[in-house]
């Protein structure tokens, strides 16, 4: 990959510079990462082995939990390296390997998203004809769609950091290579830059919530009319998406939806929606919803009987 500018890596102020700090952090983020690994695996592996996997709302989770592994991945091991490193270097290479993978499974994971929603609205708002909207057919286009409206979003600005030249300094104030540090440091007028990149992100993003959230308050108007058992139901599933939604959105707003500049609050909130968020998903999505619980514990311990079960026969 050509690089513009005499800067072959980057340096990365990570999340502190005081031992014992980078030890707690190491210790907490080591734990996150397993955690949100085991989480998401376990809800992968309970849906693809049950009769979940043919209910559109279930397909659509199983894909979230898959691109929350990516997502996750693509910055955690290397914070988690670089806590146990006093010097904190990331290749140019790896940096917009970074930087192309954040914001292609980020956005998926706001398309994935958003299809969660709309298999909502529809569940509700359309009962009858929920099983001709949602068929599998269609839910394999819209998965197909995320992934595409991925690409599209995340190849334009990979190009445009290429074209950056990066000739002076090289350190960055941030734990991961994103692209308000990246066009900081550039040695070009970036300002235009900026622009495109709100434009392509945080206005995105920011018309997605809206949608999100007209899309809960008519699913809420609807649930008028519905049972008490029903409402409890549909609430407890579509609380648990809206929860998701708001630890997602609320935190990459900040760091989108604003003028095109670096703050030193960033690297907080961006371990909200690239660490926090995709750890507690597989808790949010599991720990109020019964049926998810129930086929949890069948798929599970008919692993762990069958198991034992093999090995008394040998």
């Amino acid at each position: 990959m050509g690089i513009k500018g005499n800067v072959t890596e980057f340096i990365l102020f990570g999340l502190s510079d005081d031992p014992k700090t980078q030890i707690f952090c190491f210790i907490f983020f080591f734990f996150c990462y397993i955690s949100l690994l085991t989480g998401n695996l376990v809800i992968l592996i309970s849906i693809h082995f049950s009769h979940l996997f043919y209910q559109p709302m279930y397909y659509f989770l199983s894909h979230l939990s898959s691109v929350d592994i990516y997502y996750t991945s693509s910055v955690t091991p290397k914070l988690i390296q670089n806590l146990l490193t006093k010097r904190k270097t990331i290749s140019y290479d790896y940096c917009l390997f970074q930087v192309f993978s954040m914001h292609f499974f980020g956005s998926i994971e706001i398309f994935i998203l958003t299809t969660m929603a709309l298999d909502r609205y529809v569940a509700i708002c359309k009962p009858l004809h929920y099983m001709v909207i949602m068929s599998r057919k269609k839910c394999n286009l819209l998965v197909f769609a995320a992934w595409a409206g991925g690409a599209a979003h995340s190849f334009p600005q990979l190009s445009m950091i290429l074209k950056l030249p990066f000739c002076g300094p090289n350190e960055i104030d941030h734990y991961f290579c994103d692209i308000f540090p990246l066009l900081k440091i550039a040695c070009t007028d970036t300002y235009m830059s900026g622009v495109l990149v709100v434009l392509n992100s945080g206005v995105i993003a920011l018309v997605i919530f809206v949608i999100l959230f007209v899309s809960y308050a008519i699913i809420l108007w609807t649930l008028r009319t519905h049972s008490a058992e029903g409402r409890q139901k549909a609430l407890s599933t579509c609380g648990s998406h809206f929860t998701v939604v708001v630890l997602f959105f609320v935190p990459a707003f900040f760091s989108y939806v604003r003028p095109p500049t670096t703050y030193s609050e960033d690297k907080v909130f961006a371990l909200f929606y690239t660490i926090i968020a995709p750890m507690f998903n597989p808790l949010i999505y599991t720990l109020r919803n019964t049926e998810m619980k129930n086929t949890m514990r069948k798929v599970w311990c008919q692993k762990i009987l069958g198991k034992g079960n093999l090995n008394q026969l040998h």
